[in-house]
């Protein structure tokens, strides 16, 4: 018989919680990267996973709260922290290199506490897909580098997000969610659309109509990278500020 797992997501603004009850293994891993993706898809401060209610029938499956981890790095550049694993879950992530990356609490609300303490500052933006929308990008970045004491990454960062903004003007023409995140050792910008559509630069081809802003994105980031969220996706650049 499959095994079968639940995912529910608790809104405890700022830090998410995602309590999970059933078999993880992997079978179920899927459903739960899936969950787990969704919860970040809301651009919590942090996400709590809480493993209270789970029996781990494959140790192998405990790599999916890594590979959130690693996710969540980039974008939306959130700490996550387990809670509350069962004695054999907490013996094979201790064993497992999930530990080096994700870190384990005792309870629910010692990890809240953690992850909250963890947290990164962010300037968030909710723009229109209108011409001084790029504007509007570079005084959000002003006012972050300002905030932040990062006036040697002001003019970079400015020019990023004033692209990944005019990429969704020229070609999503939804409404956005503009962030600006600092999470040591990179200034995280992001940008969520309201279309599925993968943001890709130009090649080489001069008479391209577009694209070449994201080939300039690629130049000036250490890294950058788009990936489906809900209806649309989130583009995502980092920026080194030391």
């Amino acid at each position: 018989m499959p095994s079968r797992i639940t995912c529910e997501v608790c809104d405890t603004a700022p830090v998410a919680v995602v309590r999970l009850a059933g078999a993880l293994d992997l079978g179920t891993m899927r459903s739960v990267h899936q969950a787990l993706d969704g919860a970040l898809a809301a651009q919590p401060d942090a996400l709590v996973v809480d493993l209270t209610d789970v029996t781990v029938r494959d140790r192998l499956a405990l790599s999916v709260f890594a590979a959130t981890a690693r996710r969540a790095e980039e974008w939306p550049a959130v700490p996550v922290v387990l809670c509350a694993p069962p004695p054999a879950a907490a013996r094979w992530l201790a064993e497992s290199t999930t530990c080096r990356v994700v870190p384990v609490s005792p309870d629910c609300a010692e990890a809240t506490r953690v992850a909250g303490e963890a947290s990164s500052p962010r300037l968030r933006a909710r723009l229109e897909p209108v011409a001084g929308a790029c504007r509007r990008a570079r005084e959000l970045v002003g006012d972050a580098c300002a905030r932040w004491n990062l006036p040697e990454a002001a003019g970079p960062a400015a020019l990023v997000l004033s692209e990944l903004v005019g990429n969704v003007v020229r070609h999503a023409g939804t409404p956005m969610q503009v962030t600006v995140t600092l999470r040591r050792p990179y200034l995280h910008l992001a940008v969520v659309d309201g279309s599925r559509a993968a943001a890709e630069p130009a090649g080489m081809d001069l008479r391209a109509e577009g694209g070449r802003g994201l080939l300039l994105v690629r130049e000036l980031a250490q890294r950058w990278g788009s990936v489906p969220t809900g209806p649309g996706k989130a583009v995502w650049a980092l920026l080194p500020v030391g």
